[in-house]
Formats: structure tokens, sequence, C-alpha cells
């Protein structure tokens, strides 16, 4: 009726990988995050780690150092060391594996924790895809512990516990390694992935660690009380300028970390939908989009559209684009036959500048109350719904606890001030990538927002000029030619 003993993959490598891998990890945080705020998480992460391999404590001030910026040059070295392991020489995907069952060890996924996996993962030369695989692996396994848990009384869980065993060899399929041994509840994670069963098994080492009791607390604490998570939110009353805020599932199931996607604007016909420009996304397989004042957007893009379908075939196309908006996007006086056109959209446009900062500012505070859970998010928009995400990280830069929530965010076309000085508090915000991707010859953008702004410097037009690791300008010019490109 006792436990088994659970032998962890950082026990069962031999000493120089332990101490390779911990080295790894720590060097890989003071790249990551050098900041001195985030150094309490370094530290604590790695005096965690030192544990969960079971390595002395005399190693412990060593690898602190290597947490605060020591020796970072040694990266490569440690990592080759690591492989030479033979536990790993077959299959170092179960590094992988193991750092993630460490970093759900209390129930917390940490976008920091998970944004160091994906880095240990490419230095280990491992495809990013495992990663998505064995996150979906421990899940099933989680909730097959807490839905067993929640069948039966304490007295009838011992009782249980065979099945659970006898369950776990038969979605191994029986599989073998050496002389015929089938694969045990404290050899999983030393044993390579079986291919067959990888989307629905998880090394049953990392998930016993976690206990059947733990799972519980785990997926609680991962996806909230409620389970709803964020298709449970639905903003039931007004909340000041703001009239409609929901979010919409993309994709069916959950998963250890989420996507919510942000439209910038719909119009009549084929994107009268939020969820309509993300039916093609990746990278998730737990995807929201934010459905925001439907009514303002849905006057902006037919304004937009009869903009772009009236006025500009109406002028001589080809002269315009190799005089007037050849240097329209850097203007300061625009021509009085665009001015003319411009009554079309001037309200729709101001009310949607205005309340996307609003919905901005919310959806920070439901991102920081974690209606999601404890897992990492990723945000993507364009347009206004980029105008929305760039709000909403700045406004959680101002308030607490705001850190190792918010994973990568992707801004297409944004319509928000592009100088650094008002991007350096977001990335703080971020644990991974900023990716501003920016147009130059994008008339449109420059047209409808600096014949409303003041501002020079507008992020959808150019790079933003910030001297940080986790900003990244990507050029889209070679792939649209206005912001209505980015439907």
């Amino acid at each position: 009726g006792e436990k088994e003993p659970c032998v962890l993959l950082g026990q069962q490598l031999a000493e120089p990988g332990r101490f390779a891998y911990a080295a790894l990890c720590g060097m890989s945080l003071a790249w990551l995050f050098p900041e001195e705020e985030q150094s309490s998480f370094r530290t604590g992460f790695i005096e965690g780690f030192v544990k969960w391999l079971g390595l002395p404590n005399a190693v412990l001030p060593a690898m602190t150092a290597f947490a605060n910026g020591l020796g970072g040059e040694g990266t490569e070295s440690f990592a080759q060391l690591l492989l030479q392991d033979p536990i790993l020489k077959e299959n170092p995907v179960v590094i992988t594996q193991d750092l993630l069952s460490f970093s759900l060890r209390d129930g917390h996924y940490d976008a920091r924790a998970r944004v160091l996996i994906c880095h240990i993962t490419w230095l280990l030369r491992i495809p990013l895809e495992e990663l998505e695989v064995l996150e979906e692996s421990l899940l099933e396994s989680l909730k097959e512990q807490k839905e067993e848990e929640s069948e039966t009384a304490e007295a009838a869980r011992k009782k249980k516990e065979r099945r659970k065993k006898l369950k776990r060899y038969l979605l191994i399929g029986l599989a073998t390694v050496g002389g015929g041994t089938v694969i045990g509840l404290t050899g999983g994670l030393a044993a390579p992935l079986i291919a067959a069963g990888a989307a629905t098994v998880i090394g049953s080492a990392g998930a016993a660690a976690l206990g059947s009791t733990a799972g519980i607390a785990v997926m609680a604490s991962l996806f909230g009380a409620a389970g709803a998570g964020l298709t449970g939110y639905k903003m039931k009353k007004r909340v000041g300028a703001i009239e409609e805020f929901e979010f919409l599932p993309l994709t069916e199931g959950k998963q250890l970390h989420i996507t919510i996607a942000i439209t910038g604007w719909l119009c009549t016909g084929k994107y009268g939908s939020f969820t309509a420009p993300w039916s093609s996304m990746l990278q998730s397989s737990e995807q929201y989009c934010l459905a925001w004042e439907s009514k303002y957007l849905m006057e902006l893009g037919n304004a937009l559209d009869t903009l772009l379908n009236g006025f500009v075939n109406m002028m001589a196309q080809e002269a315009l684009k190799f005089t007037v908006l050849s240097g329209i996007v850097t203007a300061l006086t625009w021509p009085t036959s665009l001015l003319t056109v411009a009554s079309v959209i001037d309200n729709p446009w101001g009310v949607c500048l205005h309340r996307s900062a609003e919905v901005g500012k919310h959806l920070a505070h439901i991102l920081l109350s974690r209606q999601q859970g404890k897992r990492p998010v990723t945000l993507i928009g364009f347009s206004l719904g980029a105008r929305v995400i760039y709000f909403c990280l700045q406004e959680m830069a101002q308030e607490k606890d705001f850190q190792g929530i918010i994973e990568d965010v992707v801004l297409l076309g944004a319509p928000v001030e592009g100088d650094p000085k008002y991007w350096k508090p977001i990335t703080q915000v971020v644990s991974g990538r900023i990716i501003n991707g920016y147009c130059r010859g994008d008339w449109l953008l420059g047209f409808v927002y600096r014949t409303s702004s003041a501002q020079i410097n507008v992020a959808g037009l150019q790079p933003v000029d910030l001297d940080d690791r986790r900003m990244v300008n990507m050029d889209l010019s070679s792939v649209v030619s206005n912001t209505s490109d980015f439907l």
C-alpha cells in the first residue's frame, strides 16, 4: 500500500551531468533575465533546482554565481558535457521533460520558466514541438490523477492505485528497454519517449513526483479553482467606457500555456467576425480571441473599406503611389484631397483609439487576477488590437506581481507611440520576446494615425529603437502594403 520511491531524472544522471545541467540553467537564467528586479526569481529557481537534482549544498554558491552572470561563455561546454551523459545520448528530450516537471511542481507555470525551457531546448538542439507534446502529455497525466482522485473517498484511493499503475503500463504500450523489462513508474523519465504514445504518455516519474493528491492542487492552481478559465469570463456590466469584452475560444481543450489574439477592426463580409483573421494561427493548442466593442470596430472597418475601395480607386492610383504616397509616411502636411476624405474615418477612428486603450487596461487586470490560471500567456494583435496589447502591458507594468504572466507578444501595425522610452517598462512585463511588425510604406496607418495625433514616431511604421534582448523588430514591407493587408 505504500508508494514506490520516485527516482527523478536528475538523480539518474551522473554527477558531472547533474552539475552541467544545473550550471546550464543558471547561466541561461542570467542571460535571459539579467535585470536586478529578476534576481529573486533567478536565485529562487536555482536553489530549488539544486535540491531537485539532489546536488550537495556545497555547489549552491557556484550555481548562484552562474545565475548572477558568472561564466556565461561556458554555456556551450556545459551543454556538450550534459549531452555526453549515457541517459541523454539516445534521447535528450528527457531534459525538457524534467525541466517541465520541475517548473510545475508548485502548480505555477511561470512564463519565465517556460522561456527558460525553450532556451535550454534550443541549446540542446531539441525541436520546440517536443515541448508542446510534453506539455500536453503531462497535462493528461495530471487530469487523470485529478479525475480518479475525485471519484472516491480517501478510503478507496489506495485500492485504485494498483489500477492506475496497470493503466499506465497499458498506455505505455508495454514498451521495453534492455532485456525486455517493462518501463515502470520510476523509469519513465530515463527511457526514450515511445513515438506511438508520445501524445498521451508522460514519463511517469514526473507525474509521480507531483503525486496524486498534489496533482489536484496543481490542476486547481494552473487553471483556477473554478476551472472555467477565460471561457467562463464575460463582462456582466459596463466598465467605464467599455461596452463589450468577452473571450471567444478559437480551439478546443486545455493546454499549459495559452494564446490570446486581438482583432484590430471588423468589416462587412469575410472579416465580419473576431475569429476570422486567426483561422490559421499555430504555436498553441489553446487559443482565444478577444471580442471587444464590435459596434465601433465595425463602423471603423467599413469607413476604412470606403476609403480604400472608393477614394483610392477614384484617384490615379499609380500616380499617387509614385508622387504623393511615396513620401506620405513622413509628411507633416497632407494633400487637401486626402484631408477631405479624412472626415469619413475621423470619428470612428478617434472613438476606437480611446476605447482600445481602455480595453487594454481592463485586459491587464483580468490577467493580473489570474482568470487564465497560473499559466503563461502569449498576446498577438494587429492594428487597434495591437494597441490594446500595448496599453495592457503598460498598465501591468504599473501594478504589482506582473512578472511571469506574459511569455511573448506580437504586435502588427500598431498605432502607438514608437519612442523607446515608452517601451522600456513593457520589457519588464514580457518574459520572452516583443515582436514589433512594422511596414514603412503603410500609408493608410500613417494617414489615419497622424491626422489624429501629433506623434511622429509610430511603432507600426518603423522599428522601435530599444536596446533590449526582448525587443525584435520585423520589417513586413515585403508582405504587406498597408494596414488592411494585416487581415
